[in-house]
């Protein structure tokens, strides 16, 4: 029931004029509907994309061999650019700084302790080998730190997969100069030897021949 404004007549809720006065009945504006606010998702295949930047589509390709589910699986696979553009540079443009400084620091160490210069292409195939997988499990475990956040701004998910992933150019320059000075010191190391060898024992000196008596 509501109550006419002039005369106070109780009326039915529906009726537009008063039963007693036929005065036109105010009628409340109904609330507007409230309709769901459905987010905007991401599929785990975008956040892949979005984490990898360039190149998305051909490592996808290669993760996919591994599984982007929850049991992955080794597989082998080839990244030529970890084998023939040096190793731990790519690892540096690829944010993955860990790997970065053990491929940048092991052919250095090898070949010092070895005296081989040709150790280093062993770990460029070891790079070759496994640098697709693990690059896989590095954009697995950093996804997933980023998925298990509650992010209602989704540009600033945005902006951390970015941060987070993609690539960095600008460190190829800088991991170039750290290169030349890693070959200088490899060679300067190759020069001196591995760690407590042995110099070649001198010649002793020939014995004066004896005067004749």
């Amino acid at each position: 029931m509501k109550a006419c404004a002039h005369c106070q007549q109780q009326n039915q809720e529906d009726a537009k004029f008063c039963y007693q006065c036929g005065s036109t009945l105010t009628v409340e504006p109904e609330p507007p509907i409230a309709h769901p606010i459905t987010p905007v998702t991401h599929t785990d295949e975008q956040l892949w994309r979005q984490f990898i930047g360039p190149s998305a589509d051909h490592y996808l390709q290669h993760f996919r061999k591994f599984g982007l589910g929850d049991k992955p699986k080794f597989a082998l696979t080839w990244n030529w650019p970890a084998f023939l553009y040096i190793s731990f540079l790519w690892f540096l443009y690829r944010k993955m700084y860990v790997y970065a400084l053990v491929y940048a620091l092991g052919p250095m160490i090898s070949t010092y302790l070895t005296g081989d210069i040709t150790v280093g292409l062993i770990w460029s195939i070891m790079a070759g080998a496994t640098a697709n997988y693990i690059y896989y499990w590095h954009c697995r475990e950093k996804i997933g730190e980023i998925k298990q956040g509650s992010w209602s701004d989704l540009a600033k998910r945005d902006e951390v997969l970015k941060e987070t992933g993609g690539v960095q150019p600008y460190l190829i320059y800088v991991g170039i100069a750290l290169y030349v000075l890693f070959i200088l010191s490899m060679i300067k190391m190759v020069q001196e030897g591995p760690p407590g060898g042995d110099r070649s024992p001198e010649k002793p000196a020939k014995p004066a021949s004896a005067s004749s008596v």
